[in-house]
């Protein structure tokens, strides 16, 4: 059978300041690493997994028919600086495709070489950030967090030189759609009005179609992105470069870059290697959301008729979204802890544990695992307190708590050290590390004895503290 993607793209359809057709750059002997057949059915991609076009068309080196290759266009603020001009410097959309649940899907390539907006970069990623990637998205789409999806690895069969020379790959990228905060402040900061407008408009029909004003759109926004932020709380989760051009108006989560799961609990854990403030640290993420969604506020405001209207109706939202971000934690650890109908005063039971598990540097998954396993008193060294503490958790739960933990609670992550070790593997031309952590973390929340040895906290000679963007 022939490969066929059945692509429809209506961004290539907007006006040409919004992107600039660009073309992949080919690489010299790609091969196939992995390919998502699962995905590729339900975006109705037809064709063997065998088909010597696959590696060849997701590595850039052939084009799909009906697809339109483009870089597009969006700002952004950067560890709170605004960058007036980005863009996708090395990734190239090749079109969307309508997939079996209705909904339309980017699918992009990452890596695939430099583009207008490439900055003097060489648009290429090597092997590491693409396998990292492509192992984190999925094990969050396992997880049931928003997320983009990888479709594909491939290997370029050339290199990439960062530090040193280091093999290259291409990441195949779906999502719902790449509009960022940073596309909305492209067109408003150059005063671009009718086109901030026409994205707006975009915005609407693609992924809101019954919102009615910019307000409107701004609140749902809102409530996405304040129930994204705590779903990643409540595993662990640190994105890293939380930036606006990292932030969806979809609610997905993108680009993971320097991102990791904690292993001990500890608050202030950053693992990005250019965080040197703290700014996008584990327990920053519910303030640094609603700065970025106070910018696609501002963004925003030059839509709207009575401007100065429009600044104390955005402000009102904006202020409203701590307590979005609350309540959602507290719906999401309250079920960590086995409680289905959560009260305000439970947040201060969740704290109570959590502290427990930051005084003894005690591992955040693998802890609240335990809960529903009935060894959570094993991860702990203050077991008195740890009893004091159970005895009050025991008061709000009812039946069926346990089956609630062990729904919640994973007793799989891509933990930080696995990848290291998945990557060193993959750099030697052993691909079997990636494709068993990979097969594991696609049932994150079932018992999987024969892979037990997955689910251990890093030794001391293991720690990564620190992640990469791989550009």
């Amino acid at each position: 059978m022939t490969l066929h993607i059945p692509f429809d793209n209506s961004y290539a359809r907007l006006p040409d300041g919004f992107f600039t057709r660009a073309r992949p750059t080919p690489v010299s002997a790609p091969s196939l690493i992995a390919f998502n057949r699962p995905l590729a059915e339900d975006l109705g991609i037809e064709g063997a997994d065998d088909d010597p076009l696959l590696a060849a068309i997701l590595a850039g080196n052939v084009g799909a028919e009906g697809s339109d290759p483009l870089a597009q266009l969006y700002a952004g603020h950067q560890f709170g600086g605004f960058s007036p001009q980005l863009g996708d410097g090395r990734a190239h959309l090749l079109g969307e495709v309508v997939a079996r649940d209705g909904i339309r899907r980017d699918i992009q390539l990452k890596g695939s070489g430099p583009t207008p907006y490439s900055r003097r970069g060489d648009g290429r990623a090597w092997l590491g950030p693409v396998l990292r990637e492509y192992v984190v998205s999925e094990a969050m789409h396992a997880l049931g967090v928003p997320t983009t999806r990888a479709l594909a690895a491939v290997r370029t069969g050339e290199e990439v030189y960062r530090e040193r020379p280091l093999p290259g790959a291409v990441l195949t990228r779906v999502a719902q759609s790449h509009i960022r905060v940073g596309t909305f402040q492209v067109f408003s900061s150059r005063g671009l009005y009718d086109d901030l407008g026409t994205l707006y408009d975009y915005t609407v029909a693609r992924h809101y179609p019954d919102v009615a004003s910019p307000a409107e759109l701004l609140e749902r926004v809102c409530a996405r992105q304040a129930a994204l932020v705590a779903q990643w709380m409540s595993l662990g989760f640190i994105h890293g470069v939380m930036n606006t051009d990292n932030c969806t108006l979809s609610g997905e989560t993108i680009d993971y870059g320097p991102c990791a799961f904690m292993d001990s609990y500890a608050p202030d854990t950053v693992y990005s290697s250019i965080d040197r403030g703290g700014r996008y640290a584990y327990a920053a993420q519910p303030d640094v959301i609603v700065w970025n969604m106070a910018q696609l506020a501002t963004a925003l405001v030059p839509l709207m008729p009575d401007q100065d209207g429009a600044v104390r109706a955005f402000t009102e939202i904006i202020h409203a979204m701590p307590d979005l971000i609350r309540s959602a934690w507290l719906n999401r650890f309250a079920a960590k802890l086995g409680i289905a109908e959560p009260e305000a005063q439970d947040a201060a039971l969740i704290a109570d544990f959590l502290d427990l598990l930051h005084r003894g540097q005690g591992d955040f998954t693998n802890g609240f695992r335990a809960l529903a396993e009935g060894s959570a008193r094993d991860q702990l060294t203050d077991r008195t307190a740890f009893d004091d503490w159970e005895a009050r958790r025991r008061e709000r739960t009812g039946p069926g708590s346990e089956a609630l933990m062990q729904s919640v609670n994973p007793a799989f992550i891509p933990r930080n050290h696995r990848i290291e070790q998945m990557i060193s593997a993959a750099v030697e031309g052993d691909d079997r590390p990636f494709h068993h952590l990979s097969a594991v973390l696609a049932r994150p929340f079932d018992d999987q004895p024969e892979a037990e040895e997955l689910r251990r906290p890093p030794l001391p000679s293991e720690v990564v503290p620190a992640t990469f963007c791989g550009t």
